[in-house]
């Protein structure tokens, strides 16, 4: 029985270039919501010599998401599920869908997969900078645990924190920020609760990357760009080739912990080049 990688929001960016490392004796599935983009996604695969198949799927509705569990585990050993589908806030997307999607997308993913995988597998959740971009004191963690007790009041309640932000953008910047740094604390719940099944878990947040989704994101978050170490975005391959390494079963001891991709902007604009917009 061959081993499978599963990609959600495989059928661009990141995810695609994640996929793009895999060794060729795995079975890829890529899944999404736009079956051409998905179908696109797989031709390239193929054409790099790896077995690769589509499956829709809206990672925001739990029975979506147990289909395409059951569906990989159909094809295979389910070893490595990369967790990369998401939503920005320059978007055409209310808050409501953020934390849908990104949020209770993570739970859904991270327990659906975890019924079908076996030990010496690895999920990883993709997050971003931004969970580390709002301030300690505004970050709701305590509503956190809600989600795995009560769906529609985390959505709520967590929705209910950006109420003092009027613009829209801001607003779901908000959200979005709060979504992020839930992936993280959810990715180290799961490392803790799965670990005993032998089930590695940890997450990856992003920082600004040339992605489709990333320029959307430059208008706003490009100021960004000059407090990284070499003051420009990711490529999507040098991402790929971070996620796909730390989705590697070999890579068996990183576990519970969130690895900030992002080019050192985050420590750069708060420590090493604090001082970059006053010049």
């Amino acid at each position: 029985m061959k081993d499978v990688l599963v990609v959600t929001g495989g059928g661009s960016g990141m995810g695609l270039e994640a996929a793009k490392f895999t060794p060729k004796e795995k079975i890829v599935v890529i899944s999404g919501r736009t079956v051409s983009k998905l179908e696109n996604a797989v031709k390239e695969l193929k054409d790099l010599g790896i077995e690769a198949y589509p499956f829709a799927c809206d990672t925001s509705k739990r029975d979506s998401v147990k289909a395409l569990a059951e569906y990989c585990a159909s094809l295979g050993n389910v070893k490595n599920v990369i967790n990369a589908a998401g939503v920005s806030p320059a978007m055409n997307v209310t808050p409501e869908a953020i934390m849908r999607i990104n949020a209770l997308g993570t739970v859904y993913v991270n327990q659906e997969f975890s019924k079908v995988m076996k030990p010496g597998s690895v999920i990883i959740d993709i997050s971003s900078n931004s969970a580390y971009q709002l301030p300690s004191f505004m970050i709701p963690k305590k509503l956190y645990t809600l989600a795995d007790q009560d769906e529609e009041a985390f959505v709520t309640k967590m929705i209910k924190k950006t109420w003092m932000v009027k613009d829209p953008y801001l607003k779901n910047g908000m959200a979005y920020g709060f979504s992020k740094n839930f992936v993280c604390w959810y990715a180290q719940k799961c490392a803790y609760e799965y670990g005993m099944k032998g089930i590695r878990v940890a997450s990856l947040s992003p920082g600004l990357i040339a992605t489709g989704m990333g320029n959307l994101e430059k208008e706003n978050g490009g100021f960004l760009i000059k407090f990284a170490c070499e003051e420009r975005m990711g490529k999507p391959e040098e991402l790929g080739y971070a996620i796909a390494t730390l989705a590697d079963e070999r890579n068996g001891y990183l576990a519970g912990v969130d690895i900030l991709c992002d080019g050192g902007s985050t420590y750069g604009q708060k420590i090493f080049k604090k001082n970059a917009n006053k010049k």
